[in-house]
């Protein structure tokens, strides 16, 4: 029996304020990799879970919002985009409530950005290219 290598799914969510797509929200991380730089809510999706629902989990965990998943937007697999191994990440466009907002136990900080913010952050993994697809879907 062949045993290959897979790599490992996760979902990465774009969540806006609903009337306002150019509003959204970003974590720090407070982990290795990429430890203080900005990225999309996200992370990997459990065994048996589907990935809207670890969408929804993900966003809960890390924002302390609820979310409605509005589109799933695309799929992102370049085998580099991950320093810990080949992850194929599904993104997903969400609308939440910012009210509640408060960063969960593995970030470091929650923060409202715009569009013209991204081009002198420091994003993690290949956070910078999604976000500029998204802005080429909403503009």
């Amino acid at each position: 029996m062949n045993v290959y290598k897979k790599p490992s799914i996760t979902v990465d969510i774009f969540i806006y304020e609903e009337s306002n797509p150019s509003q959204f929200i970003l974590i720090q991380r407070k982990n290795q990799p990429f430890k203080g730089s900005w990225a999309l809510t996200g992370g990997f999706i459990d065994y048996g879970e589907s990935a809207e629902i670890a969408a929804v989990r993900e966003a809960k965990e890390e924002t302390n919002i609820d979310v409605k998943l509005e589109k799933l937007f695309n799929v992102y697999s370049k085998g580099n985009r991950d320093p810990r191994g080949h992850t194929i990440t599904i993104v997903f466009l969400a609308t939440g409530n910012f009210k509640m907002l408060n960063a969960g136990s593995d970030a470091e900080s929650i923060k409202v950005f715009s569009f013209k913010d991204i081009d002198s952050m420091n994003l993690a993994f290949d956070h910078k290219i999604i976000l500029n697809d998204i802005y080429n879907y909403f503009y």
